[in-house]
């Protein structure tokens, strides 16, 4: 039997729902091209930097896809011949599909402010949550004292979520370090009149009025002029600090401009009523001009719907429209605390943590047997640190 190729391209949330539901049907043949070797959980990065442990953020893609049968490739892709149907990889190799699925990801945009990408930290990656983890312990260790402003630049669910937590984290470090925290701040600044833009006003006043509670200061219609090593410029007024996170802007993957794409206004890729750019070529997620982009929910939905469309092509059947699916808006913004939008309903505090606690485990049991998601939800609230004087008995 000849089978039908889907070549899949990116390892994220959208890419590895839409091989996980197509390897176990022997009609297709399944390739999963990605340039890094684990899956990435974005949720759990903010509390990777903050103390918690590596693997709950992410996990091997080999372990995710043990005993099936795919093919795992670790490279980049950087361009297609959509005549022939086949991808080209950095590294020279020419891989064939009938049905390309891209699901790239964003990179971060610093928007030409100068400074930011050299001196700033983030937490778009592992690395870059242990890189800032590792900062704040480097800090006690080498100079005996911590920073005056902790500064997060950004008001969306990521910039939130980290601000909320560090409060805590730092208390907690330098307890552990005898070192006295007088005089310490942490803020968070946003360009917007308000928190989460893209979300309700009293979500957002909310969210502000317990992020206020819990120590942080928050500073709105601010905009970031540069930074320096020692000193970051917003609304043209210095503020000294060493530890300055970035987690305000990305954009899309260069990768559709680089292969002339069709993009919208917003740099993301115009699409079809069954998400492709073109016969045959799938963008879905953050790639993805849809209405609710850029949520991991919405990747993971993308492939499903990717997926079953699939199954209804091989099998001669007419695909379905997509219906973009509204995702429910869970935000923790402190120990203990999360606020969610669920369609009309608004949580907060304790119960919206439970439900971040509950959308977790879905989450990595999508991607993994249910006991081994068990494994990783029950691990969320440990601690993993490289300093000696910070690593748990």
């Amino acid at each position: 039997m000849i089978k039908y190729k889907v070549t899949i391209i990116g390892g994220g949330f959208g890419g590895v729902k839409t091989a996980l539901d197509l390897v176990d049907d022997k009609r297709f043949d399944v390739t999963l091209i990605s340039d890094n070797l684990n899956f990435k959980y974005y949720p759990a990065l903010y509390r990777t930097a903050t103390g918690g442990k590596r693997n709950i953020s992410e996990v091997s893609l080999k372990n995710i896809f043990a005993g099936k049968k795919i093919n795992l490739v670790h490279d980049s892709v950087i361009s297609i011949n959509k005549d022939k149907r086949l991808v080209e990889t950095t590294n020279g190799k020419s891989v064939k599909y009938d049905a390309l699925v891209l699901s790239l990801g964003v990179k971060t945009n610093y928007f030409n402010i100068e400074g930011l990408e050299k001196y700033s930290y983030g937490i778009k990656s592992i690395e870059d949550a242990e890189k800032l983890k590792d900062h704040l312990h480097r800090q006690l260790i080498e100079e005996n004292h911590l920073d005056s402003n902790y500064v997060v630049i950004g008001g969306g669910p990521t910039g939130i979520e980290l601000a909320g937590a560090l409060p805590t984290y730092i208390k907690q470090i330098t307890d552990n370090h005898a070192v006295r925290s007088r005089n310490i701040h942490i803020d968070l600044i946003e360009a917007s009149p308000r928190l989460l833009p893209k979300m309700p006003k009293d979500v957002s006043r909310s969210v502000k009025k317990h992020l206020r509670k819990i120590g942080v200061r928050v500073y709105l219609k601010s905009s970031v002029q540069g930074q320096t090593a020692t000193e970051l410029t917003v609304n043209k007024k210095p503020i000294r600090s060493h530890t300055v996170i970035w987690t305000a802007g990305v954009t899309n993957h260069p990768f559709f401009n680089e292969n002339d794409f069709q993009l919208a206004q917003n740099s993301k890729v115009r699409v079809d009523q069954f998400l492709q750019a073109e016969p045959g070529v799938y963008v879905i997620g953050d790639n993805a001009d849809t209405p609710y982009s850029g949520m991991a929910q919405t990747a993971l939905y993308d492939g499903k719907y990717i997926a079953k469309n699939l199954k209804r092509l091989v099998a001669n059947e007419q695909p379905e429209a997509y219906r973009a699916k509204k995702p429910i808006y869970v935000v923790p913004a402190g120990p203990k605390y999360a606020a969610v939008l669920w369609g009309r309903i608004r949580i907060y505090g304790y119960l919206g943590y439970l439900l971040r606690r509950a959308a977790d485990f879905m989450a990595y049991n999508d991607y993994l047997p249910w006991q081994v998601a068990a494994q990783l939800w029950s691990i969320e609230d440990n601690e993993e640190n490289s300093c000696p004087r910070c690593a748990p008995d």
